[in-house]
C-alpha cells in the first residue's frame, strides 16, 4: 500500500506529507558492493528459518530507523503467512514474550544486543541463551544474518530508501 491508496485500492481523501526523495542510489553507482550484499544475506540466510529471519530482520531494522528495511520485511513475512499480531508486537517482545517461541525470543534478544552494542559487545546472558536454543552452526548462520541486516539498515538510513513502493517477495 503506498501512502495515497486504502487497503481496497481506493484513492482517499486524507492529504498525506509528501513522500521524500532517496539521498543516493547507491546499489547503481556501486553495483558491486550491492551484488556482494545479495551474495552475502543469500549465505547468511543459509539454514535459517524463514519466519524467524524476517522477525529478525523487522526488529533490527525497526531498532535502526530503517523504514525502507520495516516495509520490505514486514511485507515479506506477511506473504511467508506471519501473522499481523506478531510483527505488531515485535517492538514490545520483551513484554509480549507470550507471542513468540523460547527460540524466536532468544533471537530478537540477540538481535538487540547484535544490533545497538551499547556495552560494547553482546552480554554473556543473552549469548548463552541463545546458546541454548541454538546448536552452534545454527547460532553462527543467526549471527551472520542479524549482522547482514545491520548492513542492509545502514545502507538504507543512510541513502534515505523511500518505504512503501515495496511488492512482496520482489527481492529474493
Amino acid at each position: 500500500m503506498t501512502t495515497n491508496e486504502t487497503t481496497d485500492n481506493t484513492a482517499t481523501n486524507t492529504s498525506y506529507v509528501p513522500e521524500h526523495a532517496p539521498r543516493l542510489a547507491w546499489a547503481e553507482l556501486v553495483p558491486d558492493v550491492y551484488k556482494a550484499m545479495i551474495g552475502l544475506d543469500r549465505a547468511a540466510r543459509q539454514g535459517v528459518d524463514p519466519v524467524l529471519l524476517e522477525l529478525v530482520k523487522i526488529r533490527a531494522s525497526q531498532i535502526n530507523h530503517c523504514a525502507f528495511c520495516v516495509d520490505m520485511h514486514s511485507k515479506d513475512a506477511l506473504a511467508a503467512g506471519e501473522s499481523v499480531e506478531r510483527i505488531i508486537q515485535l517492538s514490545a517482545w520483551e513484554e509480549s514474550q507470550h507471542f513468540y517461541t523460547a527460540k524466536e525470543v532468544a533471537a530478537l534478544a540477540l538481535t538487540e544486543a547484535v544490533t545497538v552494542l551499547t556495552e560494547g559487545f553482546v552480554p554473556d546472558e543473552v549469548y548463552d541463551a541463545a546458546a541454548k536454543q541454538f546448536d552452534e552452526a545454527e547460532l553462527a548462520q543467526l549471527i551472520a544474518a542479524i549482522t547482514v541486516i545491520n548492513a542492509w539498515n545502514r545502507f538504507g538510513v543512510t541513502c534515505r530508501m523511500v518505504a512503501g513502493h515495496y511488492q512482496a517477495g520482489e527481492h529474493r
